[in-house]
């Protein structure tokens, strides 16, 4: 997986799933994807697209999983297989870089659901390139915490909607993160959402810089600094007078 990339077009991706990841080995346990969220990043700007579908895995979701996402047994009972949404999930991602925090995780969860499809579907390797923006911040903030939650704070994103984990939200936050992290100017404005709506037109904001506080210096400090150039002249040139 690269580190740090250039590519045009990138998607930003995030899963939620029936289990948590268990010393890597969650899929290999029979665990499911039950959300995909994805926004389309070209030429490092946000264009508004994105990915977003529930998915039916076709077995229990683990309570730990619940706790950390929210999603419930009875809230994708309805919703599609990953059969019936599979194409347009290849077909978004087909030619991008995806980039995914902790991207091995998702990327074998994604296989495993393409490993299932009939025919067979394709490796993610295969279809796109992969960036692990969980490796991007362990390279650029060695030894300090680079979860999701840890980068929002240290970029000064505001995260305060993210009470449960959701794989639309995150993975725009994540390309809030990302850009940033990466030397990017744009910045989500999620502060306009109601708890609980999913984001599908993305505002973009120029971070700009907030204006710099001028302190003048007092009388005396003034009164001081002149007696010291006056000390300073009188050993030699005052450059500070010239």
């Amino acid at each position: 997986m690269n580190i740090i990339s250039t590519a045009k077009r990138q998607v930003i991706l995030d899963t939620e799933t029936t289990g948590m990841n268990q010393g890597g080995g969650a899929v290999y346990l029979g665990h499911r994807i039950i959300e995909i969220g994805c926004v389309e990043v070209i030429d490092r700007r946000l264009t508004g697209r994105h990915f977003h579908e529930y998915i039916n895995p076709h077995q229990l979701i683990d309570e730990d999983a619940i706790k950390v996402h929210g999603i419930t047994d009875e809230f994708v009972a309805n919703k599609p297989s990953f059969h019936q949404i599979a194409q347009r999930f290849i077909e978004f991602i087909d030619g991008a870089e995806i980039v995914a925090h902790n991207a091995n995780f998702d990327v074998s969860f994604m296989d495993h659901e393409f490993s299932l499809l009939q025919p067979s579907g394709p490796k993610t390797a295969d279809v796109c390139q992969i960036v692990d923006s969980l490796a991007v911040a362990k390279f650029l903030h060695p030894g300090q915490k680079n979860n999701l939650d840890a980068l929002c704070k240290r970029y000064g994103i505001d995260n305060s909607r993210r009470e449960l984990h959701g794989a639309l939200l995150d993975a725009e936050i994540l390309a809030d993160v990302y850009l940033l992290m990466t030397g990017g100017q744009t910045k989500f404005n999620l502060s306009n959402e109601k708890a609980g709506q999913e984001s599908g037109a993305i505002q973009r904001l120029s971070a700009q810089r907030p204006p710099l506080n001028v302190i003048l210096a007092a009388e005396n400090e003034l009164t001081a600094h002149e007696s010291r150039l006056d000390i300073v002249a009188k050993a030699g040139a005052c450059i500070w007078r010239e």
